[in-house]
């Protein structure tokens, strides 16, 4: 039986080893599935992004308010760029150099927090 597809953003950061390790490209690759298909990976820079459009200004940094939540609650903060009406969000985990599973976990949190 395969795991549900909510299973990354039911995890958390903390329930992680101490010693994180980067994930190969056919891992992430299989768990980036998992998300909204428009989060992409740069294999060279070794990051995750995904850019969220909204209406207003308003909505874009109510959004970013909620990312702050999550990004305190998971302790594994992302790099934000937002405008207008766009907030590009970029996950790597820096002290390992490339994407670990909390990447993957933040990026799942932010999908089900935008779907409520």
């Amino acid at each position: 039986m395969s795991e549900p597809k909510n299973h990354l953003s039911s995890a958390r950061c903390s329930d992680l080893a101490e010693d994180i390790s980067v994930i190969g490209q056919d891992e992430a690759v299989s768990h980036i599935r998992d998300l909204d298909p428009q989060w992409q990976i740069n294999i060279e820079e070794k990051t995750i992004s995904h850019t969220f459009t909204f209406k207003n200004y308003y909505q874009t940094i109510a959004f970013v308010n909620v990312i702050a939540q999550i990004a305190h609650q998971q302790d594994h903060h992302p790099d934000l760029l937002a405008s207008y009406n766009r907030c590009t969000v970029t996950y790597t985990t820096h002290n390992i150099g490339g994407l670990s599973m909390k990447d993957l976990i933040c990026a799942a949190k932010i999908n089900a927090a935008q779907n409520l």
